[in-house]
């Protein structure tokens, strides 16, 4: 059994009131050459829901829930939690973790995927807050991407097939599945098996529910024009799928994101609703998986197989899980000062 002494939660972060805003986004942004006009704008997107993003109340439903699921299983792992760009944040949960004795952790990202800004870059984070923390400082090993793990994906087709009992059953078997994830930019997704996962888990939704079409587009970008990013976009395939259809009833599916944050509730829940109803487009937005209870037992399953040193790795689909261990070079950012000589 490998000594693990905690469960370390960590996620993006978000404002939760209106004097967070401005602070957040700058720590997203930190690094990044991004006119004060750009920012002006994101800003209002939070400012629409009263500065306060969904995901930090998510997430504390989640580490709830996850305490429960491990202490009903005899598990005796308390859970902490520390973001990327808001509090609570990760140096100040690492530095809590050491004073409570804690030397080795398991982390649970909230991304399933992988790719420089969904694991690399967590990782990164992490070592930054150790490094931080300095001497004493835990060790902490991050649990593999499950984006094709059987818990997530059953919580995916709950969630798709709430949405589509919203849709008169004699119009489902027409309905549009949408399948929407945040866009990358494409040097970035050169590097890793973003797209390809993406894909996969989206066949394997569909193919669940007995529904072979579907399209994956994608949200969110936030680079300049100038840098190809993912394509499509949410808004310019609604268009097309207009231009060559017209009306149709739509079903939204965010499966690039675990739970609701401005990215889910504006870009889609806002902007893409705003086109559907330009075009006479039925929209209905699945909920993302949140604390389903297949995705709280997944958590717990995924830090069985590092506890217990297990062998298997279960997935689903055609593509093999990743090791424990991201190798050198994976998943890097696309930047030329990142990349491999």
């Amino acid at each position: 059994m490998a000594d693990y002494q905690a469960i370390l939660v960590v996620s993006f972060g978000g404002p939760e009131g209106p004097e967070d805003i401005m602070p957040f986004l700058h720590n997203v942004l930190r690094g990044r050459n991004v006119p004060p006009e750009r920012m002006e704008e994101v800003a209002k997107h939070y400012r629409r829901f009263g500065g306060v993003s969904p995901i930090n109340g998510q997430n504390r439903r989640l580490i709830a829930a996850l305490e429960t699921e491990l202490k009903t299983q005899g598990m005796d792992l308390p859970v902490y939690w520390g973001n990327r760009n808001w509090h609570p944040m990760l140096p100040d949960t690492v530095e809590t973790m050491k004073r409570d004795g804690v030397r080795r952790a398991l982390a649970f990202v909230t991304s399933a995927y992988s790719s420089y800004s969904n694991c690399r870059q967590y990782l990164e984070n992490i070592e930054e807050a150790r490094r931080a923390v300095g001497e004493g400082a835990p060790v902490i090993d991050k649990l593999r991407a499950f984006f094709h793990h059987p818990g997530f994906l059953a919580a995916q087709t709950d969630r798709v097939a709430a949405a589509l009992n919203q849709i008169p059953s004699e119009r489902r078997a027409s309905c549009e599945w949408v399948f929407t994830a945040h866009s990358i930019p494409l040097a970035m997704a050169a590097g890793c098996r973003y797209e390809t996962q993406l894909r996969e888990t989206a066949r394997l939704i569909a193919a669940s529910v007995e529904h072979p079409e579907w399209t994956l587009v994608y949200q969110s970008r936030s680079g300049p024009s100038s840098q190809p990013w993912l394509e499509p976009d949410i808004g310019d395939y609604l268009q097309e799928l207009y231009n060559r259809k017209g009306s149709r009833d739509v079903i939204v599916v965010p499966i690039g994101f675990v739970s609701d944050h401005i990215e889910v509730v504006y870009d889609i829940d806002v902007a893409a609703r705003a086109v559907c109803d330009r075009l006479g487009h039925r929209m209905v937005r699945a909920e993302t998986v949140g604390t389903h209870p297949r995705v709280v037992s997944m958590i717990r399953e995924l830090i069985e197989e590092r506890l217990y040193d297990m062998p298997e790795r279960v997935c689903l689909g055609d593509l093999l899980p990743l090791p424990d261990r991201c190798v050198v070079g994976c998943c890097l950012s696309g930047r030329p000062e990142m990349r491999p000589a």
